[in-house]
């Protein structure tokens, strides 16, 4: 395959897996075999959404070299391996792609694969060490992982998923396919281990709640909260925009003067605001996953990377009225069986939090049907953060 048409092939993967919500911003890496020697791969830092051929950047296979002023993606060397291991691979995608995400936050893989998935993916998808992104501990952990089975899918621990195919389609198909296989891996876990029976994740994420909190009726969503809010420190203006119509109230900064249709949210809101400046979007996710999460009132621990990264070393829950230094240093809180509020310096930064969130309360969900599963370590989680806020959300934005 010639270069150009390889660097065009790793775009349209880009492309196709943030509109499929596999990958977003900078996350993951796609990368496509050019011959026996080289591969192309997408660059470090920068989002998929608008890269251009001259972003691709060319990498060889046995010694990861490269040249140019565009630095390839840091996970590069786990391409090269998976192309030594497998002469017919062509075409590989890391993911951070949310249920496969949950199952990395487990001890073990999945180990039995059937049907049309076992065709597709291999008859087991092992889960590979764990290691701190970007690093050979990480790169050996997912060696050891593709040599010990043939499986087109291998779970990263506490991070996302590696698979490939022989071209962008079957890569393509076995991302997708994992996340069905794992999806059901948890509800049947649901069944076999604490007897809770579960037609999809939403229902899971509600019994699981019920189990753990003893109760078996949540509390409804209070709809004086249901607001997301941007603030124009320029004006001193907050704009809240309700979820469910979309309508819009304004509230006063300084003076907490509201919109009479504004309730608890405008309170929490505007504390989050003033105590911390840094800080100018919220996003409140009411996702189920998250909701449950937050009737368990008790802080959150990282389970996956990006946690560590982008939403911070823990996240508290909170009632509403202690939000405001609950979030202290950190992108997100739970709001004590409301859901959690993510927030960001920006639209775009709040809205990863946004997601991450979602994906960090399922995982956290899953460790309930399994043995249970040791958070990241506080150094590593807090040496994750500080490069993110210093090196990557600068190059996301």
């Amino acid at each position: 395959m010639d270069v150009l048409t390889a660097k065009q092939l790793v775009i349209e993967a880009g492309e196709k897996l943030v509109a499929n919500g596999l990958i977003a911003r900078t996350w993951g890496n796609v990368s496509c075999r050019v011959d026996d020697k080289t591969f192309v791969i997408t660059p470090s830092g920068k989002p998929y959404i608008g890269l251009t051929p001259a972003d691709i950047v060319v990498v060889g296979i046995e010694d990861l070299a490269w040249s140019g002023d565009v630095k390839p993606s840091s996970e590069k060397g786990i391409h090269a391996e998976v192309y030594k291991a497998y002469p017919d691979a062509n075409f590989v995608i890391h993911t951070h792609q949310k249920v496969a995400s949950a199952i990395s936050a487990l001890k073990r893989g999945i180990d039995t694969v059937t049907g049309e998935a076992a065709q597709l993916i291999g008859s087991n998808i092992l889960l590979g060490g764990y290691g701190l992104p970007g690093t050979k501990k990480l790169r050996k952990g997912v060696t050891a992982a593709l040599k010990a089975s043939p499986s087109k899918a291998v779970v990263m621990a506490h991070h996302g998923a590696l698979c490939y195919g022989k071209d962008l389609e079957e890569a393509f198909a076995v991302a997708e396919m994992l996340e069905s296989v794992s999806a059901a891996y948890l509800l049947n876990a649901a069944k076999e281990k604490l007897g809770i029976k579960a037609d999809n994740l939403n229902e899971f994420c509600i019994k699981i709640a019920d189990s753990l909190t003893k109760s078996k009726k949540a509390l409804p969503i209070d709809p004086t909260m249901l607001y997301n809010s941007t603030v124009d420190r320029s004006t001193g203006k907050i704009i809240f925009t309700n979820e469910a119509d979309g309508s819009e109230s304004v509230m006063d900064l300084a003076s907490g003067l509201a919109d009479a249709s504004l309730g608890e949210a405008a309170r929490m809101h505007r504390d989050i605001y003033l105590m911390n400046p840094g800080l100018n979007d919220i996003i409140h996710n009411t996702e189920e996953e998250t909701v449950a999460v937050s009737r368990l009132h008790k802080t959150m621990k990282p389970l996956l990377d990006d946690f560590s990264q982008i939403c911070g070393t823990k996240v508290k829950c909170a009632k509403p009225a202690k939000v405001g230094k609950a979030i202290k240093g950190k992108n997100a809180v739970l709001v004590r069986d409301q859901g959690a509020l993510c927030c960001g310096k920006n639209a775009g930064d709040a809205e990863a939090v946004d997601m991450i969130m979602s994906k960090s309360c399922l995982a956290l969900l899953a460790t309930k049907v399994a043995a249970p599963a040791k958070p990241i370590n506080p150094v590593e989680a807090l040496l994750m953060r500080v490069v993110y806020l210093k090196k990557y959300s600068k190059q996301a934005e």
